[in-house]
């Protein structure tokens, strides 16, 4: 059972569930946008320095100042409904608190991201699956040892899905608080 592919589902799935945003500014809702500097796109991460330094705030602190304009436009095509504000040194994102409506919207697309997560992760149980089916077909492995190895799959996938609940639930928890 490749537990590396499962650790890499739960990974992305914290990826994603990071962009959304809750009640509060998150430094993963930016740090990944591609900024188009230096005849390339790099990370924002890679120009700037991140803070939060109030719970709806970001600050962007870019290292080279003659980019500002360029972070400027990649934070207005990519974030919809938050306005850069842009001063000499430095540029302000400020996230307004979101509405009752919005948080559930929120929360639907929190269950989506945690069901395409648990798709991904019975994908790979049936490849491990197809696969002790094979040596076993091929007489690598016995019956029983079949079932042995199948019911170990089981356990491990069943661990694995409890932590994704346990990251969905959290989330939503997250997103429902003021």
């Amino acid at each position: 059972m490749p537990k590396e592919e499962l650790e890499k589902i739960i990974e992305h799935l914290r990826n994603e569930l990071a962009k959304l945003r809750a009640g509060r500014a998150s430094i993963d809702m930016v740090e990944n946008i591609e900024v188009e500097v230096y005849d390339s796109k790099m990370p924002l991460n890679q120009l700037a320095t991140l803070s939060s330094p109030e719970p709806r705030l970001i600050l962007i602190d870019p290292w080279d100042k003659n980019i500002i304009k360029n972070i400027e436009s990649a934070l207005r095509s990519a974030m919809n409904d938050v306005s850069p504000v842009v001063d000499s040194e430095s540029i302000r994102l400020s996230f307004p608190a979101p509405t009752e409506d919005k948080r559930k919207e929120l929360v639907k697309e929190v269950g989506k991201t945690v069901e395409e997560a648990k798709i991904k992760m019975r994908r790979v149980r049936e490849d491990a699956l197809q696969d002790l089916k094979s040596q076993e077909d091929r007489g690598e492995i016995s019956e029983d040892e079949l079932f042995r190895k199948r019911d170990e799959v089981q356990g491990t996938i069943d661990e694995y899905s409890g932590k994704i609940e346990e990251i969905g639930q959290k989330k939503e928890t997250e997103v429902m608080s003021i």
